[in-house]
């Protein structure tokens, strides 16, 4: 059994701003369940709910501040989770990152670089809770001081940072290094600098043991410049020690035969049960009920990272063709108005709502024949997994995550049943339609696209398979 300290600024279902914080409430558990003794970090922040209030366990003094320690748990689970609690930083309105007003907080840097610091405590066992790491388990830019404060500890643990989106980084001009009083001998060009720079994310990736990201692709694409934003270079040269795993899914809470949102239940071999969804969505949405009109679905951000904009660009053609479409997402306002336009002009096709709603957001699921997700890039993405959990196809870009969860359907994977969705390479509309118009040819052979439906719901996205990989991962170091 090994001593985890999994170290992230959010956790779910304590607080959530994306996916970091489903990874941070899910791997944790699938670990406890294969024996681990893993505790997991986090700041002690104002909007923090749906768990006990932390105990007070002792206060550590670092960098001339004294912060206390509290512990919880994870909700109907005995994980538990020591929460730092320093009022002046973390007992404020907002958000883990942004103010109520949602600007970035201005003492972002002190905040995390205090986290940081108390992380390298507890793994060292100087924080009073006779626990001592054998392995810490890092996350994102927010966590990557800690590596790089620990590499100059005597016998310390061993060190995992992750990467759930290389686009954020924690990048501090030069003068904050001194602001923030780390340690002189980290600050070079192999260490924490950045063309004058300091950077937090780099802590990680420079003084980690192993580094991993949420998926095999993007583990191969972060090394390029396209997706390595300027440290693609020292990627590259710590390829032996990167490794990409595809993150779990909650399958208790996405799972088509027990989810409490849909209208009605169903299995592989009960896909009635989907055609009665489709029915109860169509209806709610207000589009015309018909079981042969594939109806195709879309929740997600609307940024121009999940493709929305090659969307956008095929929306006019959609019309003409024999579907229907509903939208869940909010995001860019330009892109809000110009779908709304559509869905004023379209009503018999064209269903959007703006916002986020998670019972809709099952229902879409569930509902739809067919799912877009058309991504420029994606580090690992869920709603494809969850959409072959509920047999709805996805169309999805070949990138990152998407790359290796979906099969594309093609003659040779049809016939050997491992073909479970659409996939394209180009990140154009013209590429996009045309995946569409493939899916179309599909759904009308209703033989094939059962079997594609039920490849789909056969596949194994667990948490239980990521967590072992991991788990193989610590033995290593």
């Amino acid at each position: 059994m090994k001593k985890i300290l999994f170290a992230s600024s959010e956790t779910h279902p304590l607080i959530k701003t994306g996916g970091l914080a489903d990874v941070a409430g899910s791997l944790p558990l699938a670990l406890a369940d294969l024996g681990q003794d893993v505790r997991i970090i986090m700041p002690n922040y104002q909007a923090i709910k749906n768990c006990e209030p932390g105990r007070y366990l002792c206060t550590v003094r670092v960098n001339n501040c004294d912060v206390n320690l509290l512990e919880t748990r994870l909700p109907d689970s005995n994980v538990i989770v020591w929460l730092v609690d320093y009022p002046p930083f973390f007992n404020v309105p907002g958000n883990p990152y942004l103010d109520e007003a949602g600007r970035p907080w201005a003492n972002i840097g002190e905040r995390f670089a205090l986290f940081c610091r108390i992380i390298v405590e507890v793994a060292m066992n100087r924080a009073y809770l006779d626990w001592r790491a054998d392995i810490l388990h890092c996350n994102d830019w927010q966590t990557g001081l800690a590596p790089a404060l620990l590499s100059l500890e005597q016998e310390r643990p061993a060190t995992v940072f992750t990467i759930h989106n290389m686009a954020y980084q924690g990048l501090f001009p030069g003068s904050a290094y001194s602001q923030l009083n780390l340690p002189g001998q980290l600050l070079h060009p192999e260490g924490l600098e950045f063309h004058g720079m300091l950077s937090f994310i780099k802590g990680g990736l420079a003084y980690s043991d192993r580094i991993t990201t949420v998926s095999p692709t993007y583990a191969q694409e972060i090394q390029t410049p396209e997706f390595g934003y300027g440290l693609e270079g020292l990627l590259a040269h710590k390829q032996q020690q990167l490794r990409g795993i595809i993150n779990g899914i909650d399958t208790t809470v996405w799972d088509p035969s027990s989810d409490n949102y849909l209208a009605h239940n169903y299995t592989a071999d009960k896909l009635e049960g989907k055609q009665a969804n489709k029915a109860a969505l169509q209806q709610e949405l207000g589009l015309p009920v018909a079981a042969d009109v594939p109806l195709f679905g879309l929740i997600g951000r609307l940024v121009e990272q999940k493709g929305i904009d090659l969307v956008l660009n095929c929306l006019a053609e959609m019309t003409t063709l024999p579907l229907q479409f509903a939208l869940l997402g909010s995001g860019d306002k330009s892109i809000e108005y110009r779908l709304q336009e559509f869905a004023r002009l379209y009503p018999e096709k064209v269903a959007v709502t703006i916002g986020y709603d998670e019972r809709l957001a099952h229902r879409i699921e569930a509902g739809s024949d067919i799912f877009l997700m058309p991504s420029r890039f994606e580090p690992c993405g869920l709603n494809q997994m969850y959409s072959q959990r509920y047999g709805t196809i996805p169309i999805v870009r070949r990138t990152g995550g998407l790359a290796d969860t979906v099969v594309d359907s093609l003659p040779e994977s049809i016939a050997n049943g491992t073909a479970s969705g659409i996939s394209f390479n180009d990140a154009s509309a013209a590429a996009l339609i045309e995946a569409i118009k493939r899916s179309l040819v599909l759904f009308h052979n209703p033989k094939i696209w059962r079997q594609i439906q039920r490849n789909a719901m056969a596949k194994d996205f667990s948490w239980k398979n990521s967590a072992a990989q991991y788990l193989a991962l610590y033995d290593e170091i």
